[in-house]
């Protein structure tokens, strides 16, 4: 399967260049993850760091997770890979956790992140609050600090791959 990445378009009207770049972003990370296997996915290739593109993959559920559905619905479904006991669990990967359960997981997350925005207008202020600061935020601060998680973390990912087989590209 090759994802196909498109940018919004240039004239495209504020919600739509949100949720386009969001989008290109989520498939960008995609297609870093392509063509791997599980092994593959699970190196940390860049010593001593424990990231690796399946953490990051599964680190980016939690975010989908956390802001669509705890920040923005009041929706606390719980972690799906940390605990409290383990900060960082969604990058501690063992040989029982695979792409097909990661890829999985993340995919539900994007659609119910997109359930939950449908409908909401940009300065619609969230339901919940961050777990940290008690803070409420609009829609359009989640979808801009979304697109910031997601190219923060792609970078990230174009290391990993290069590092892991020598591909790289944008």
């Amino acid at each position: 399967m090759t994802t196909q990445r498109s940018e919004p378009a240039t004239d495209a009207d504020e919600r739509t260049m949100l949720e386009g770049w969001l989008d290109y972003h989520r498939q960008t990370l995609a297609w870093k993850c392509e063509g791997l296997t599980d092994a593959q996915l699970r190196t940390a290739a860049v010593e001593p760091s424990e990231l690796s593109l399946m953490g990051l993959v599964r680190h980016l559920a939690e975010c989908e997770r956390g802001w669509f559905r705890k920040v923005l619905a009041d929706d606390d479904q719980g972690p799906l890979y940390y605990s409290d006991e383990d900060p960082d669990g969604e990058f501690h990967l063992t040989e029982a956790d695979t792409w097909e359960e990661a890829h999985a997981t993340w995919q539900a997350e994007i659609e119910v992140a997109r359930r939950n925005a449908a409908g909401l207008g940009l300065d619609d202020m969230s339901a919940g609050k961050h777990r940290r600061t008690g803070e409420r935020f609009n829609l359009r601060w989640i979808y801009t600090h979304m697109i910031e998680e997601y190219a923060r973390h792609n970078g990230h990912a174009d290391l990993l791959r290069e590092r892991l087989d020598g591909a790289t590209g944008d």
